[in-house]
C-alpha cells in the first residue's frame, strides 16, 4: 500500500540546501517511491493513504551512542527510534539480545557512521521534528514505528 508522509518541510538530508516547503515521501513497502511538493505527489499517488506531519520530515537519523538505558533491549531500542533514529552502530548493538531486538523492529545495525539520506527506491527510513527538535514521528523500512500523541 502506498502512504504519502507530508510535511510542512521535508529534506532529503538533514543539511539539504534546497528543502523542499510542503513537501511529501512515498513510500511502498520498505522503498521510497517518490519525493516532491505536497500537491504534485498527491495528484500523482490519488490513491495513496495520506499521513500529515506537522514540522521537518527528514531521513531517520543514525544513533551514534551507547544505546539508552531501559529495563530491556527491546526497550533499549525502542527508545532510539523513539529519538527519531532508525539505525546504531555495531559497537553499541554489542550483544544477541540487542541484535535481536535491533533486527525484529527493522532497525539498521551499521559498522561505521554514514550519511544518512532520503532517495527514491531507497529504503524508507524517515523522522519528522517539530519546532522545539521533538521527534514527532519515525518510520523505520516503511513501518510507521513511533508517533508522539
Amino acid at each position: 500500500m502506498l502512504t504519502i508522509h507530508a510535511a510542512d518541510e521535508v529534506r532529503r538530508t538533514w543539511d539539504d540546501p534546497e528543502p523542499i516547503k510542503d513537501g511529501a515521501v512515498v513510500v511502498d513497502g520498505t522503498r521510497v517511491h517518490a519525493v516532491g511538493p505536497s500537491e504534485e505527489v498527491r495528484r500523482r499517488f490519488p490513491g495513496a493513504r495520506v499521513r500529515q506531519w506537522p514540522g521537518v520530515l527528514g531521513p531517520g537519523r543514525l544513533h551514534e551512542g551507547p544505546l539508552p538505558d531501559a529495563p530491556s533491549p527491546r526497550e533499549r531500542v525502542h527508545a532510539v527510534l523513539k529519538g527519531g533514529a532508525v539505525a546504531v552502530l555495531e559497537q553499541h548493538a554489542n550483544t544477541p539480545e540487542l541484535r535481536t531486538a535491533a533486527e525484529r523492529n527493522h532497525v539498521a545495525v551499521l559498522p561505521r557512521p554514514r550519511p544518512m539520506a532520503i532517495s527514491a527506491s531507497g529504503r524508507a527510513d524517515l523522522a519528522v521534528f517539530d519546532e522545539a527538535d521533538v521527534c514527532v514521528a519515525t518510520v523505520c523500512a516503511g513501518r510507521l514505528v513511533h508517533r508522539r500523541r
